[in-house]
Formats: C-alpha cells, sequence, structure tokens
C-alpha cells in the first residue's frame, strides 16, 4: 500500500517537465509534477529567456553605434545602468515564471516541492512527501548543468559558467569565452556589444562546428568585424585566477602558446545531463557512458523499463537539447501515456538558433550531412542577403542557403532536376525570425518549385529566402 497514486509523475518542472504535465493534465490525466527548485528550470531561470532579455538589451546599444555612425542620427550612449538592466531582466523572468505556475495550478497539475528518486519501475520517493505510485507512467524530465573543466572551479566572478554568467556581478572589461558553441557564440556577442574586449576559443576548426560550413563562415566574419578576436583550433591550456581577474594560456593548433590576461573566463563547454539522485539502478535503469538516459524506443521516448519515459535534456542524441525540442517531446510523451499513437518528433526538422549579432538559424541537414546521406545528389544555392533591398537596409551582412535532393539536370531544365528541400540555413538580422517557414518546408518534404509558387513580401529580408527556392526551381530573377 503506497501513501499517494496519481496517474502520471513528471520528475522535474523545467520546459519539458511543465509542457508534460500541462498535455496530460489536459488529456485528463491526474498529474504529480515533482520539482526541487523553480518551476521553468534553466531556459526559464537561468538560460533561454534572461540570456535573451540581455541580447535585446545588447542590440540597443549595437543600434545607437549604428544610428550615429552609419546613419547622421547624432546618438550617444552615456552608460548602461547594470542594475536598471538587470532589474527588467528579472521582471520578465518573474512575470513568465508566475504565469507558469498559473497555468499548471489552472490544469490541476498537482506540484510537489522536494527531490525525488526511484524506486521502482513506477513508484517515486518525493523528498519530505513520501512514495508515490504512478499508474501510467513515470517521466524523467531533470535537464541539464554546465559542463565544468577538471581544476578550473567556477566560483561566480572570475571564472564562470553559462548558468552563473547573467549574474555575476557588473560587466567585465575583458573576456575570454571557452566554446564557440551557440552558448559561447552568444555570450561573445553579449559581451562584445557591452564593450568588453572578447576573445573567443574554439577546439574545433570553425564555431558553430555542428551547424553548416557556411553559416561558420559567415558568423565568423560578422563577429571579428565587430571586433571580436575568434580563435578556432585552439584548447585551453591553463588558467590561474588571481584577485583581480584570470590568466589563461591558449595553444593554437599552429604557434606558440599566448598567455592572456583577462578580467573573467566564461566557460561554456557544453552541457551534462542531471541525474545524479534519481537511483535509476532501483528501477532498473541506467545511463550511458556520457551520463543519459537513452530510450529504447524513440517513438514514445520510453526507456528499456517499461513506463519510465525520458524528456529534454536527458536524453541523447538525436534529440538536441534545446528547450523547444522539450516542449515537442513532452507533448509526445503525455499523448502517449494517455493511450494515444502521437506521431514521433522529426529531429531533422527541429529548428536550430543562436542569438548572436548576426544571429544564425537552421533547419535540416548541412551539405555536408545531405551529401553523405544521399551520396552526393546534392544541389545548394548561396544568396547574400543585401542582394535584396532590405538587406541592404539593414547592412549586416549575412546569407541564404537552401540544400535539396538533387534528382536529374538541376536549374537549367526548370527545376525539375531539384528534389526536396534537406536543410536551410540562415545568418544575418533577425534570422530567428524567419526559419520558421523553412521547418515547414523541410518538415514537409516540399520542393524548391513548391515553395517558388508563393510569393514572399517587398521589402523584406524573407525575400532573399524565396529568392533562393526561385533560384533552385530555375525562376530566379536575382541569381548570383
Amino acid at each position: 500500500m503506497y501513501e499517494h497514486e496519481t496517474d502520471i509523475i513528471v520528475i522535474g518542472g523545467g520546459t519539458g517537465g511543465y509542457s508534460t504535465a500541462l498535455r496530460a493534465a489536459a488529456l485528463g490525466l491526474r498529474v504529480v509534477l515533482a520539482e526541487r527548485e523553480l518551476i521553468g528550470g534553466t531556459c526559464l531561470h537561468r538560460g533561454c529567456i534572461p540570456s535573451k532579455a540581455m541580447l535585446h538589451a545588447a542590440e540597443l546599444v549595437d543600434g545607437i553605434a549604428e544610428a550615429r555612425e552609419r546613419w547622421g542620427v547624432k546618438a550617444t550612449l552615456d552608460a548602461v545602468d547594470w542594475p536598471a538592466l538587470t532589474a527588467t531582466r528579472d521582471d520578465i523572468v518573474a512575470r513568465n515564471h508566475r504565469g507558469v505556475e498559473g497555468q499548471l495550478s489552472h490544469a490541476g497539475v498537482e506540484v510537489v516541492r522536494g527531490s525525488a528518486a526511484l524506486t521502482g519501475p513506477r513508484t517515486v520517493r518525493i523528498e519530505r512527501h513520501g512514495e508515490w505510485i504512478a499508474r501510467r507512467g513515470v517521466v524523467v524530465a531533470t535537464g541539464s548543468r554546465p559542463r565544468t573543466l577538471p581544476g578550473l572551479a567556477p566560483d561566480g566572478r572570475r571564472v564562470v559558467t553559462s548558468d552563473d554568467a547573467l549574474f555575476a556581478p557588473g560587466l567585465p572589461a575583458s573576456v575570454l569565452v571557452l566554446g564557440g558553441g551557440a552558448i559561447g557564440v552568444e555570450y561573445a556577442s553579449l559581451h562584445r556589444s557591452m564593450g568588453a574586449r572578447v576573445i573567443l576559443v574554439e577546439a574545433a576548426d570553425r564555431l558553430l562546428p555542428l551547424e553548416d560550413a557556411d553559416v561558420s563562415r559567415h558568423l565568423t566574419r560578422g563577429l571579428k568585424k565587430r571586433g571580436v578576436e575568434v580563435l578556432t583550433g585552439a584548447r585551453l591550456d591553463g588558467a590561474e585566477p588571481y584577485e583581480d581577474g584570470v590568466r589563461a594560456a591558449v595553444r593554437p593548433k599552429r604557434g606558440e602558446t599566448r598567455e592572456l590576461d583577462v578580467e573573467r573566463l566564461l566557460v561554456a563547454v557544453g552541457r551534462e545531463p542531471v541525474t545524479d539522485g534519481l537511483e535509476l539502478g532501483a528501477a532498473g535503469l541506467a545511463t550511458d557512458a556520457r551520463g543519459f538516459l537513452a530510450p529504447a524506443d524513440w517513438s514514445r521516448l520510453e526507456t528499456a523499463i517499461r513506463g519510465i519515459h525520458a524528456v529534454g535534456d536527458v536524453l541523447p542524441p538525436p534529440s538536441l537539447g534545446l528547450a523547444h525540442a522539450s516542449f515537442a517531446e513532452g507533448l509526445l510523451v503525455a499523448e502517449a501515456l494517455a493511450g494515444g499513437s502521437p506521431r514521433p518528433v522529426d529531429y531533422d526538422a527541429v529548428p536550430r538558433v543562436t542569438y548572436s549579432s548576426p544571429q544564425t538559424a537552421s533547419v535540416g541537414l548541412s551539405e555536408a550531412e545531405a551529401r553523405d546521406r544521399t551520396g552526393g545528389w546534392v544541389v545548394a544555392h548561396t544568396m547574400r542577403l543585401t542582394a535584396v533591398a532590405k538587406g541592404m537596409v539593414h547592412g549586416q551582412g549575412g546569407m541564404v542557403k537552401v540544400v535539396a535532393e538533387k534528382t536529374g539536370g538541376g536549374k537549367a531544365d526548370g527545376g525539375k532536376g531539384t528534389g526536396r528541400v534537406l536543410g536551410v540555413h540562415l545568418v544575418g538580422p533577425h534570422v530567428s525570425e524567419m526559419i520558421a517557414e523553412s521547418q515547414l518546408v523541410v518538415g514537409w518534404d516540399a520542393e524548391p518549385a513548391d515553395v517558388a509558387q508563393h510569393i514572399h513580401p517587398h521589402p523584406t529580408l524573407s525575400e532573399a529566402v524565396g529568392e533562393a527556392y526561385l533560384t533552385l526551381a530555375g525562376r530566379g530573377l536575382h541569381q548570383q
């Protein structure tokens, strides 16, 4: 006999966890959501929302410089009022937090505060609340945390992770960002906008190494133009914090090791799943070698133990560790536990965005990935954003690249040689708001000729996307 019973127990109240809970409750299931910290998780409190609020403030700062230097608007920036800026950020987070908690309450989800651990396949012990049994199943949604480096403990002031970078005291005059993935690039961009000297170090040969090579090239060009020092193919050989900063040794692939003195070292070398304390072994489960909780059935995100599902950052690739992917995973699992047959998540059709300046946005396969999958039967078209009038207005460069199957003669035969679109890649201003269209194109296996029938408004940046499809369909007006 158990102390408490319910239909579903969700462990973790981040995006994956609370989306599971809300959807399951809407389907008539009784849901208990166990959360030891704040509902909303990393995304709401330490990641997506506060960082994008800060990046918006950075965009405003950049706009003042552009107004003065490019448009003749004699604007000046007196100073950044850091307490006022962070107060606005925190208000946005707080309002979102209250909104999510209100939604859970309205939906009838029972939020139980405390750490949770498995005691069996469908039983969970929640700190201070006893043991619960879940009649339908248990969902593990415990998220992730920043990876750290051996021998370099974050102190929140001189050495910081992405989780605490936003909340470190004040703005540094100089920062070394270690890691050229999306998080590192965003923080490098933010600090540069705020006037810091920024050195961005990435061990791979290019920034955003998981994206298309042309995305990396255009992004790197944009960051360097803004004054960010980009060191790729380089590694941190050591770092020694001292009273007022950090002395770091960076070793390039070629050449001598450089010693760099900066006020702050920001470690953004990836994230790792949080599964410690769950006592997975009590339910017959174990993580893989990297700490992920891998599903046995990806169509339902169900683990090797029937009735235990996983969503969000605890999942290994092809899950993407993105909040919007977690929402989709939560919906999938809730509907599966309610007895439905939901469609599996199509990870190839999940958009990926980096909110730097310039922004990047992609969906589907890179050109290299597409060539690997098709045996080289690929056609790609790249178009500069400045090929359309609105791109000239913004003056930030950038590009659109569309990758499609090659089925015959290509654009010379009126598009008959171009098959479905496999990937779309954007770099430039506001491209985060332009990628949703391409998600539908990739997700629905559309061909360039299908999209070319639809008219993009003039003058907009989206015209460049439309023009890329027109060109691949053999109908381009402004071909490059």
